[in-house]
C-alpha cells in the first residue's frame, strides 16, 4: 500500500529559486542564448525553442518540473527585492498601535453586561499585510474617481477600525460601540464589513466568505467594461481582495478564476493570508494549502507570487548549497509548521534542523531565541512590498500573492497558531501584560489591572500619525471610504412606455417578452440607454433578448475573432471589446456577482449602471440568494428579472426547474421590491417606478425582483381609467363582474390572472355568481405595508389608527376572497391577517413535474375550473349557495382527473 506521502504529495514537480548557483558562468551563457533568441528572433521563436529543450531533456530522461507549484520559498529572490521606500521604525510603531488597539476593543466588546464578540486572531495574522498596503498602495478617491476597490477579510475588520481611530477617523466612543449598532446609534460599528450599516465607510460586504473574491473578480471584470464602454475612467484603479486560506476551500472562491485570467484582468490581486488554519483548526494539517492554491492559480493561468519566509531566513537559503534545507522545507506539513508557531526554539532545532548534520550545521551558531524567531513572510514589510510591486508591475494576468502568516501573531503563547485562536476574544491581564510588552508600548501594569484596558494613541502630533496622513495624502485619500458623487438620471418620457401599453393585440406573448420589448425601447433612449447592462447566463436566446445582438452586442475584451457559424442570420452571434451585453456563461453566481458590481457602480465609481438580470426564476434566490443578500449590503440597485416562472409553466422541464417559492424567498430580503406582473402595461408602470426610486431624485437602495413567465397570453391595451396606484401597491381590480347574485372576489397574481377571469365567466354563466378579478402584482409589498403600519399603530396608541393599504383596498369589496397563484399557498397567505372577511387561498405547494401545463394546474388544483370549486367552497361556508353544488362541480369539471384536463397553451419559451 502506498504511504500517506505517495498518495498526497506535498510538492508536484517544485524549481529552487533560492538555492546556490554552482557555476554562474554557464548559467549566463545559457540565459543570453534566450535574450538573443527572444531579442533577435522575437517571443514566439523563443517559446518554440524552450518546448523542443523540454522535449529533448524528457527524451534524454532530465527530470523537467511541470511548474504547477514551486519550491516552498519566496517566488522573489532576496537580490530581486525592490528598495523599500517607507521608513520600517515609524512604521512598525504604527502597526504595534494598531494591533493593540483592535486586539483591545474586542475585548472591552466583551466586558460583563455587553459580550457581543469579536475576532483578533485574523487581523493579526495579517496585520503587515494591510499595513504595507495603507501605507503604500491603496489608492482613495480624492481625485473625484473610483480609486481602488479594496475587499478587506470580513473577519480583519477590527483592525481596519483600530487604524481609522489613529487617523481620526473614528473616535474611541465608536470603538467602544463595536457590534452595538442600535444600543448605541449612532456611533456603533458593525461586526464586519456592512456597506448598508456604515454607508460613508465599507464599500464591499466580504462575510460571507467565498463571496468576497468572486466579488472582486467581477468588480475588476466590471471595471474594464466601463473603461471599455466609455461610462468612466477605470485605468488606475486596482482591485486587492483579501481573503483566508480556509475561505479558498468555498467552491465560490475558485470557481471563476478561469475568467479573470482569459480576460487578462492584471489590475486584480488576491492577497491570501496562509495562516494555516481555518476556524477550529489546520487549513491541510498533513499537506501544504500554498502549494495546493499555487498549483490551482498557476493552472488556471494566474500569476502566482508566494511570500513564506521573512528576511531572518535568507543567510539560511544562502548557505543551502545540496537543497536539503529547500527539501525539508518542501516536506514538512503545515500541521507541523503550525506546532513549530508554538513551541520554543530548542524544539525546533531538535525537530526542524536536527536530523540531517548539515542542518544542524546551518544554525549551530544561532540561539534558541533566534531560532523561535524565525519568521513567516507576511510579517515582513519588506517583502510585503516586493510582493505588492510585483503584482501592480506584472501584465496581461490576475496576481494571486499567497503569504505566510501565524494566526494571532504577537497575541502571546495563548492565542498564537492555536487552533482554538478564531474563536478567543478576550484577553487577561497577563495576556495583555506579553501583548504589551511585545508591542513596546508605554501602558503601565496598572493601566492593565484595573478594568478595561485602555486604547493607546500616540498622539495627533506624534511623528506616527503624521506618517500616516502623509501617506494616505500621496495616495489619494483615506480608505475604505464609500462616496456617492452621483447625480440623479434623466429619466425617460412616456414614449419609452407606449409600446407596452398598447397591448398585444392578437398576439400571444409571453410576460418575459413583454418586459424584453420594454427594455428594448427604453435602451433606445438618449439620455440613458447606454447604462442598461443586460446580463444573463447563457439563455439570451431563450429569453427573446437575442434581438439585441446586432446592435447592442455582447461584451468580449478580445472582440470577435473568428467568424460566427449564424453570421448569416439576421440576428448573428456578435461580440466587440465595446459590447453592452454581459454573456457570463452558465454560471449564475457569475452573473449576479456581476449584477451587483454594475448596480453599485453609482458609488464605486460614481457613474450609475442599470444591470437587467434575466435568468430561470429557479436558480435565482434558490441558487444565489446568498449572494442578493450581499447585493442588499452593498447597497447595489437595478433589475432582477425571474424568467420562466412559476411552478406549472415550464412543465416539460421537471422537477427541477419548476419555481413555486422564489417569491416567497424574495420576501425575506428587506431590500428587495418583489412583483407578480400579469400584463405588459403593468410591467410598463413597475419599471418606470423602478427607475424613478432607484435612479431619480432622492434614490433608495433597494432592487426590483420581477417574475415573470414563458406562456404566450393576450396582453389587453392599458384601460383608460387604470389604478395605477394599486399596480405599484401590490393590487388593483383588472376586471368587474357583471353577472350574478352571489359575489366573491378572486386575487391572483403573474399567469393565474387569465386564469381568474376564465373563472370568472364560468361563475357567471354556470353559477349565478359575480366575481371581481384583481391582479395582486406584489402580495409581498402588500405584507410589507400592512407590517409597518401594524408596528407604527403599536408604537403610537394615542394616534388615530392607520389602516393597511390591502384592507382599505377590500374593504367594500362583498363575499368572500380566493387568492390564486402559480406558487405555493404561502406566497398569498402573507396578506391573509389583514384581508376583511373570508379569505382562502390556492396554490402549487409540492415538487413539480414534468406534464402539460393543463394537467399541472389540475393536479395542483389551480385551474379555472378548481378557481370555481374554491369560491363555490367559500360560499357555502357563507351559507350562500347549498354543499351539494360542491360535488356537482368537482364532477362537472372532472376535478379528481388530472387526464380530463385541457391541455393548454403549448410552447412559448420567451
Amino acid at each position: 500500500m502506498a504511504s500517506g506521502s505517495d498518495r498526497n504529495p506535498i510538492i508536484i514537480g517544485g524549481l529552487p529559486s533560492q538555492v546556490p548557483d554552482f557555476d554562474p558562468e554557464e548559467t549566463q551563457e545559457w540565459l543570453d542564448s534566450l535574450d538573443a533568441a527572444v531579442d533577435e528572433r522575437g517571443r514566439e521563436r523563443a517559446r518554440y525553442l524552450m518546448l523542443r529543450l523540454i522535449e529533448r531533456a524528457r527524451e534524454k530522461r532530465v527530470a523537467v518540473p511541470e511548474m504547477r507549484s514551486t519550491d516552498y520559498v519566496n517566488t522573489i529572490a532576496t537580490k530581486d527585492e525592490p528598495f523599500f521606500p517607507g521608513n520600517e521604525e515609524i512604521e512598525r510603531k504604527i502597526l504595534n498601535a494598531t494591533r493593540w488597539n483592535a486586539a483591545v476593543m474586542v475585548s472591552r466588546a466583551q466586558r460583563p453586561g455587553i459580550g457581543v464578540g469579536g475576532h483578533i486572531a485574523t487581523f493579526a495574522s495579517s496585520a503587515s499585510l494591510y499595513d504595507v498596503g495603507f501605507n503604500h498602495f491603496f489608492r482613495g478617491k480624492d481625485d473625484g474617481k473610483g480609486g481602488d476597490q479594496i475587499f478587506f477579510q470580513g473577519h480583519a475588520s477590527p483592525g481596519v477600525y483600530a487604524r481609522a481611530y489613529l487617523l481620526d477617523r473614528l473616535s474611541e466612543t465608536q470603538l467602544d460601540a463595536f457590534r452595538q449598532e442600535k444600543s448605541k446609534f449612532p456611533n456603533g460599528l458593525s461586526s464586519y464589513p456592512h456597506p448598508r450599516l456604515m454607508p460613508d465607510f465599507w464599500e464591499f460586504p466580504t462575510v460571507s466568505m467565498g463571496l468576497g473574491p468572486l466579488g472582486a473578480i467581477y468588480q475588476a471584470r466590471m471595471n474594464r467594461y466601463m473603461e471599455a464602454r466609455g461610462i468612466a475612467d477605470t485605468s488606475d484603479s486596482h482591485v486587492w481582495a483579501y481573503l483566508g486560506d480556509g475561505e479558498m476551500d468555498e467552491p465560490e472562491s475558485l470557481g471563476q478564476l478561469s475568467l479573470a485570467a482569459r480576460e487578462g484582468l492584471d489590475n486584480l490581486t488576491f492577497v491570501v493570508n496562509c495562516n494555516l488554519q481555518r476556524l477550529d483548526g489546520p487549513v491541510r494539517g498533513n499537506g501544504k494549502i500554498m502549494q495546493e492554491l499555487e498549483s490551482q492559480f498557476r493552472g488556471a493561468g494566474w500569476n502566482v507570487i508566494k511570500l513564506v519566509w521573512d528576511r531572518s531566513w535568507d543567510p539560511l537559503l544562502a548557505q543551502d548549497r545540496d537543497g536539503v534545507l529547500v527539501n525539508k522545507l518542501n516536506t514538512t506539513p503545515d500541521g507541523q509548521f503550525q506546532t513549530y508557531a508554538t513551541e520554543t526554539g530548542s524544539y525546533i532545532r531538535e525537530h526542524f534542523f536536527g536530523d540531517d548534520h548539515r542542518l544542524r550545521a546551518m544554525v549551530e551558531n544561532m540561539t534558541d531565541q533566534q531560532i523561535q524567531h524565525l519568521g513567516r513572510g507576511g510579517h515582513d514589510h519588506k517583502k510585503i512590498f516586493a510582493a505588492y510591486a510585483a503584482a501592480k508591475a506584472h501584465k496581461g494576468q490576475p496576481t494571486v500573492i499567497l503569504a505566510q502568516t501565524v494566526k494571532g501573531w504577537t497575541l502571546g503563547p495563548n492565542f498564537e497558531g492555536r487552533n482554538a485562536t478564531h474563536q478567543m476574544k478576550k484577553l487577561t491581564a497577563e495576556d495583555l501584560k506579553r501583548f504589551r510588552d511585545r508591542l513596546h508600548l508605554p501602558i503601565s501594569d496598572k493601566e492593565l489591572e484595573d478594568g478595561n484596558p485602555p486604547y493607546y494613541h500616540p498622539g495627533r502630533d506624534s511623528e506616527e500619525i503624521q506618517y500616516m496622513h502623509d501617506r494616505r495624502k500621496a495616495n489619494g485619500g483615506y480608505v475604505p471610504t464609500r462616496i456617492v458623487r452621483a447625480k440623479p438620471l434623466p429619466l425617460p418620457d412616456e414614449k419609452a412606455y407606449a409600446g407596452a401599453k398598447k397591448g398585444s393585440g392578437q398576439q400571444k406573448i409571453a410576460t418575459t417578452m413583454a418586459f424584453v420589448r420594454v427594455l428594448k425601447d427604453l435602451m433606445r433612449d438618449k439620455e440613458i440607454g447606454k447604462r442598461f447592462v443586460p446580463i444573463a447566463p447563457d439563455e439570451y436566446r431563450t429569453f427573446g433578448m437575442d434581438a439585441f445582438f446586432p446592435s447592442a452586442k455582447i461584451y468580449n475584451p478580445l472582440g470577435q475573432i473568428y467568424e460566427s457559424v449564424d453570421r448569416e442570420l439576421l440576428l448573428a452571434y456578435k461580440e466587440s471589446p465595446t459590447g453592452q451585453m454581459l454573456h457570463d456563461g452558465i454560471s449564475e453566481a457569475g452573473c449576479t456577482a456581476s449584477l451587483i458590481a454594475a448596480g453599485s457602480a453609482y458609488a464605486t465609481h460614481g457613474e450609475p449602471l442599470i444591470p437587467i438580470y434575466v435568468f430561470y426564476s429557479m436558480f435565482g434566490f434558490q441558487r444565489t440568494g446568498d449572494q442578493f443578500w450581499q447585493m442588499a449590503d452593498q447597497l447595489a440597485r437595478g433589475f432582477v428579472l425571474g424568467a420562466t416562472a412559476g411552478r406549472t409553466t415550464l412543465t416539460g422541464e421537471g422537477l427541477q426547474h419548476a419555481d413555486g417559492h422564489s417569491q416567497l424567498l424574495a420576501s425575506t430580503n428587506p431590500a428587495c421590491v418583489a412583483y407578480d406582473p400579469a400584463y405588459g402595461y403593468e410591467i410598463a408602470h413597475i419599471v418606470k417606478d423602478g427607475l424613478r426610486r432607484m435612479y431619480g431624485e432622492n434614490s433608495e437602495d433597494i432592487f426590483y425582483y420581477l417574475t415573470v413567465y414563458n406562456e404566450p397570453i393576450q396582453h389587453p391595451a392599458e384601460p383608460a381609467d387604470v389604478d395605477v396606484e394599486g399596480i405599484l401597491k401590490g393590487l388593483y381590480r383588472v376586471k368587474q363582474g357583471d353577472k350574478g347574485e352571489h359575489a366573491a372576489q378572486i386575487l391572483a397574481s403573474g399567469v393565474a390572472v387569465p386564469w381568474a377571469i376564465e373563472a370568472q365567466q364560468i361563475l357567471a354563466d354556470e353559477w349565478n355568481v359575480k366575481a371581481d378579478v384583481w391582479s395582486a402584482t406584489s402580495w409581498n409589498e402588500l405584507r410589507r405595508d400592512a407590517v409597518e403600519i401594524e408596528e407604527h399603530n403599536l408604537l403610537h396608541p394615542e394616534e388615530e389608527q392607520r389602516v393597511p393599504f390591502v384592507t382599505r383596498k377590500l374593504a367594500d369589496a362583498q363575499g368572500p376572497k380566493v387568492a390564486v397563484s402559480d406558487w405555493m399557498r404561502a406566497v398569498p397567505d402573507q396578506i391573509a391577517r389583514w384581508v376583511p372577511g373570508t379569505y382562502q387561498s390556492l396554490g402549487a405547494d409540492g415538487f413539480g413535474f414534468a406534464d402539460t401545463r393543463g394537467a399541472a394546474r389540475r393536479f395542483f388544483h389551480i385551474d379555472a375550473q378548481s378557481i370555481v370549486l374554491g369560491v363555490l367552497t367559500e360560499l357555502a361556508k357563507e351559507g350562500k349557495v347549498d354543499r351539494s353544488l360542491l360535488k356537482q362541480a368537482i364532477d362537472r369539471y372532472q376535478l379528481l382527473d388530472v387526464a380530463a384536463a385541457d391541455a393548454g397553451e403549448a410552447g412559448g419559451d420567451a
